[in-house]
């Protein structure tokens, strides 16, 4: 991250390109799409590096140091709430899934002002930051938990993303949402049965602590809304279902606005990324009905649509506003190289986003 942040890729970045054959006129027409590969390429560097650190170097406040730094950088306004102003604000979902860990939360906020001019519409994006996830007192098993350093993959990609805003100053306003937490057993822990008051004063039951990072998502999609967004991306490693569905081949996707979905999806294959929507049916929503409290965690059949469960979670928060959720549980990491991508965290969906900004601010 030290190197990405600093603008430097590493020993392998090209200092250099030589376009062999091309006249000065074509060099000039290719400016705009070299800067913007650079930039691309930055914000996968700085997503990968950040997905990478251990834990004990990441917590919620170096993610918020983080973020910070890079909104500097670029001119960029960025708001950071301690644990008192999360509480002030109401979030009780941040403040719940943290309270197991001795590292306190942070709720993040980035804003990017491309066009004033477009009477109000802004882009919500909103990244899991989950600095690392024990499951909480539903404890996941040992094995492969070291994974779990890469549960902030999200927050990764948007952080990322900024490299892009600042650099190509794409025509389209963007206001980034974080909340960062650990999750943690402990005595304080939140427990399954709880019953949580959010941010917009709905309650949730608590089946499993090992859904935590809906939980946050849902606290961060009502802060974006409130920051202004008109419209939501949320992008997080939200469950291991969707390798049952998708394997780490593709990033699923789920959502209530079929013209949004779609743009994410056109972003998708220009980036060659892959991405596969998975559908949103009345029926699925019925299955985080609750008895005691507006929607519960968790499904308790099995697991069944737990991919599309746990996007439609955070669907629900996000109310009648156009919403996608990115789930790239399977994706953000990798045990093997393939490809262009390495061993570790990958920075997917980085240059979906990336495209979808572009797109949107006509470059």
């Amino acid at each position: 991250y030290a190197r990405a942040a600093a603008g430097d890729a590493g020993p392998l970045q090209a200092q250099r390109v030589l376009l062999l054959g091309a006249a000065d006129a074509e060099r000039r027409d290719l400016a705009p799409a070299l800067e913007a590969a650079r930039a691309t390429a930055l914000g996968v560097y700085t997503a990968r590096d950040l997905t990478n650190l251990p834990g004990n170097y990441l917590g919620p406040d170096d993610l918020a140091r983080a973020a910070q730094d890079l909104a500097a950088r670029y001119g960029l306004a960025c708001t950071v709430l301690d644990e008192v102003g999360i509480r002030e604000h109401g979030m009780g979902g941040l403040a719940a899934v943290s309270q197991g860990s001795e590292l306190p939360p942070r709720m993040i906020a980035v804003r990017y002002d491309g066009a004033p001019d477009r009477g109000g519409e802004v882009l919500g994006l909103v990244g899991k930051g989950i600095t690392f996830d024990t499951g909480g007192i539903s404890l996941k098993k040992p094995d492969g938990m070291e994974e779990m350093i890469s549960d902030m993959g999200g927050a990764a990609v948007l952080l990322g993303l900024i490299h892009v805003l600042g650099a190509l100053k794409p025509k389209v306003n963007v206001v980034i949402v974080i909340p960062a937490a650990e999750n943690m057993p402990s005595g304080g822990a939140f427990k399954p049965g709880d019953v949580i008051t959010m941010m917009d004063g709905q309650t949730v039951e608590v089946l499993n602590t090992d859904a935590e990072g809906r939980i946050v998502l849902a606290d961060g999609v009502l802060y974006a809304k409130q920051l202004g967004a008109t419209k939501l991306i949320d992008i997080a490693t939200l469950t291991g279902a969707v390798l049952v569905s998708l394997a780490d081949i593709a990033t699923a996707a789920v959502g209530n606005d079929e013209p949004l979905l779609q743009e994410v999806l056109a972003s998708s294959r220009e980036a060659n990324e892959k991405l596969w929507p998975l559908p949103n049916y009345p029926e699925y929503r019925d299955m985080l009905k609750s008895r005691v409290a507006d929607i519960k965690n968790a499904t308790s059949r099995d697991r069944w649509a737990g991919c599309i469960t746990g996007g439609l979670f955070v669907g629900y928060f996000a109310g009648d506003t156009p919403w996608v959720h990115l789930d790239t549980g399977g994706t953000a990491w990798l045990w093997n190289e393939r490809g262009t991508e390495p061993l570790g965290g990958t920075g997917t969906m980085v240059r979906t986003l990336a495209k979808l900004v572009s797109r949107a601010g006509g470059r």
